[in-house]
């Protein structure tokens, strides 16, 4: 997918102040049963398609209304991912100005997860979505 100029540019500046992760290290996390919140950030219609596995859904656009009833820790780990770390880097600036204090965006996004062959699940009635 091509972005465009400005929304690159946007992006660009929220990774200035957004720490990212690999896919592998979240595997390596998920692994050692090291505790975070994964959230996938995408549209509802992509986390039907399938997502990371041990991930919840909190789609970008209702994330600065809802992550504060979802994960209400402020300090907790919080690693979000999307479809290639490009929403996930503004999510997770936006959350930090919230007040979260340990958010990862994951690079790649799902596509490197795919690429990787790592794990995934499909949605189920206990992983409803937040709207």
């Amino acid at each position: 997918m091509s972005h465009s100029e400005a929304f690159v540019r946007l992006v660009d500046e929220a990774k200035t102040r957004v720490k990212e992760t690999t896919p592998q290290e979240v595997i390596e996390r998920q692994t050692k049963k090291v505790p975070f919140h994964f959230v996938d950030v995408r549209e509802d219609n992509e986390w039907e398609q399938g997502y990371a596995a041990g991930a919840i859904h909190i789609g970008r656009g209702v994330m600065e209304r809802d992550v504060e009833k979802l994960i209400p820790n402020k300090n907790d780990l919080v690693i979000l991912y999307c479809g290639g770390g490009f929403r996930s880097a503004l999510a997770a600036d936006n959350i930090q100005k919230m007040g979260y204090t340990n958010v990862l965006s994951m690079a790649g996004g799902i596509r490197e997860w795919r690429v990787l062959n790592l794990p995934e699940a499909r949605p189920t009635k206990e992983h409803s979505h937040c709207s």
